[in-house]
């Protein structure tokens, strides 16, 4: 049985996103802050592949696709977000919470689990903006109910 396309495309976020940062951390430009927003791009090509493969399944009604799109990008979101607690408890050193702490939006010295949170709300929150300005991409391909 093959899994949903939201599924396999929110996998594919989380694996390109995964691997983007563990890249980052190898070449140590974890510290550049700016460098961080690039996983958005990633976010967008997996929600774009969904509603092009919903296109050409022949699913043009907007809200069925909207739904599709904000689905595959929240699943990328809380994979790549538990990915980060994994890796983080893994490391269990002070200077890679240290080194998250020091871009974190809100100050101070969050825990894993703060961040994480944090880190969900962000997530969701630029899910669903992606979401919006993909569906006005296509818009002139989906259909009115």
């Amino acid at each position: 049985m093959k899994p949903p396309k939201e599924i396999v495309n929110g996998f594919i976020i989380f694996l390109a996103i995964g691997i983007y940062f563990l890249l980052m951390q190898v070449l140590n430009l974890t510290h550049i802050f700016y460098l961080r927003f690039l996983n958005v791009l990633f976010v967008f090509y997996g929600v774009n592949r969904t509603i092009q493969m919903n296109l050409n399944e022949g699913k043009k009604k907007f809200v069925s696709n909207a739904t599709s799109a904000l689905f595959t990008s929240v699943i990328g979101v809380i994979l790549s977000v538990i990915g980060l607690v994994i890796y983080s408890y893994l490391q269990q050193s002070d200077e890679f919470l240290q080194s998250l702490s020091e871009t974190f939006l809100f100050g101070g010295k969050p825990s894993i689990d703060m961040y994480s949170i944090s880190l969900l709300f962000e997530g969701i929150a630029s899910s669903v903006i992606v979401t919006l300005l993909l569906m006005l991409y296509w818009n002139n391909q989906f259909s009115s109910d």
